[in-house]
């Protein structure tokens, strides 16, 4: 999908950025540099934050609504607690986030809030009979109970603090100036094949997602995030009458235009209708996504389809399987080269800790005095050191541990098909989740 012919307008960064004013006096060994000497460049850091709507009061459990529960228990509620640890360490950053209509309807639901506490509450009981069944296997026994601490603190968080309202939370993120939250399209439909069957049809997919914005989060949208990242010409000119300043499209959207962008996709530009564009870099989607040569294929995060839901006795799951083999949420293995070399962690700490403490941090061992971040109106920049200085410094960190990396690990079972959990008393635990952040800190 190209941006025809549109005689593009490359945009400089100070098009969208302005100075961030770090906190002096004592407090001004808080701001990350960068020296001079460092050629700059800037970073937009966006999340992009969808689930499709699942919502069945007709039954009383409907596992597809799950998908909501575990995003909420591992991304949402660990995303907040993250940046609120930030600003409350008065650690500068700036983080741009969309939100989907979809997600935000759940999230606001009544009904979902009651059933996420209700899975919680199974959650946590199955965490407590967790700690009596490993109470002889001092390793387990500590993950069962970072898991019944986790969900404990998950709970409190979601009502006592925010009172089952995480939008509010992020609003509050937003007002503070460390956020900027953007719109996406009505239902997530792929825009360029509904706008060749119907131009009415993308133009409210687009009005009615920027509308469903206003509601929720109090103001209108800067910038729109395209379903699954895909343009075709013509949606720039509805954007425009949406009022939306940019938006953004993957990466060979902005490579094919005619004219060819001077920067490829590290530079946004301007549309002849007026929104600037922005690319996805695609070796970044790399490593948030490839399990080969990214974050899911590290070491130092959990193996995802490792989970007692597929391990454990039926009866023993009690109500978190509901008579069925699925995710329950707690998992006791890394990721490791090959899956029948299972290792199991001594200690666990969440991914997005590992991950924002390694990026927050690089200024204490990149030997480039790290990163410089910048505030934007509309989008999150940072200025980094050279690539090769950061891919050196995790060839470092990776040099430290003791297990290669991952190639393809445990597939979900077929049913009728047996784990073998012969090797869960036979291997040596080996502390990876806490081995790679200690070797970066000691790099």
């Amino acid at each position: 999908m190209r941006i025809g012919d549109w005689g593009l307008r490359s945009a400089s960064a100070e098009d969208f950025l302005f100075p961030l004013s770090f906190v002096s006096g004592d407090n001004s060994q808080s701001a990350i540099r960068c020296p001079q000497s460092e050629m700059a460049g800037y970073l937009a850091l966006i999340l992009h934050a969808h689930l499709p709507f699942v919502r069945h009061p007709e039954h009383e459990h409907f596992l597809e609504e799950e998908w909501l529960f575990e995003a909420i228990t591992e991304t949402y509620i660990p995303l907040l607690q993250m940046m609120q640890r930030l600003l409350r360490d008065r650690v500068p950053f700036k983080v741009t986030m969309s939100f989907t209509p979809t997600l935000c309807a759940m999230l606001r639901d009544e009904l979902l809030r009651e059933r996420y506490l209700q899975h919680l509450d199974l959650l946590l009981d199955l965490s407590a009979r967790e700690i009596e069944r490993n109470r002889q296997d001092p390793a387990l026994l500590r993950l069962a109970q970072f898991y019944l601490q986790l969900f404990s603190e998950t709970r409190r968080f979601f009502v006592d603090e925010w009172k089952c309202d995480l939008l509010a939370a992020f609003r509050q993120i937003r007002d503070a100036g460390a956020l900027e939250i953007m719109a996406s399209a009505a239902t997530h439909g792929l825009l360029p094949l509904i706008y060749q069957q119907s131009p009415a049809a993308a133009r409210a997919q687009i009005f009615v997602g920027r509308d469903e914005y206003v509601d929720v989060f109090n103001e209108p949208p800067k910038g729109f995030w395209l379903p699954e990242c895909a343009y075709r010409p013509g949606l720039e000119w509805i954007l425009q009458e949406a009022n939306l300043r940019w938006f953004v499209l993957d990466a060979h959207g902005l490579m094919h235009a005619t004219p060819r962008p001077q920067r490829a996709v590290y530079a946004p530009c301007y549309t002849p209708a007026g929104p600037a564009a922005l690319a996805r870099d695609r070796g970044s989607s790399r490593q948030v996504w490839s399990a080969h040569g990214g974050y899911p294929g590290d070491p130092a995060y959990r193996e995802f389809y490792r989970d007692i839901g597929f391990d454990l006795p039926m009866d023993h799951l009690g109500p978190v399987a509901r008579d069925m083999r699925k995710f329950a949420g707690v998992k006791y293995h890394r990721i490791t080269f090959s899956r029948n070399d299972v290792v199991r962690y001594t200690n666990l700490v969440h991914p997005t800790s590992i991950r924002l403490s390694l990026f927050l941090s690089m200024q204490s061992y990149s030997g480039t005095g790290g990163l410089k971040v910048r505030i934007s109106s509309s989008f999150s920049f940072a200025r980094v050191p050279s690539t090769s200085k950061i891919f050196d410094l995790r060839r470092r960190a990776n040099s430290l541990l003791p297990i290669p990396r991952n190639k393809a690990f445990n597939r979900r079972l077929p049913p009728g098909e047996k784990r073998d959990t012969s090797q869960y008393g036979s291997i040596r635990a080996t502390p990876g989740s806490i081995r790679i952040f200690t070797a970066l800190r000691t790099a």
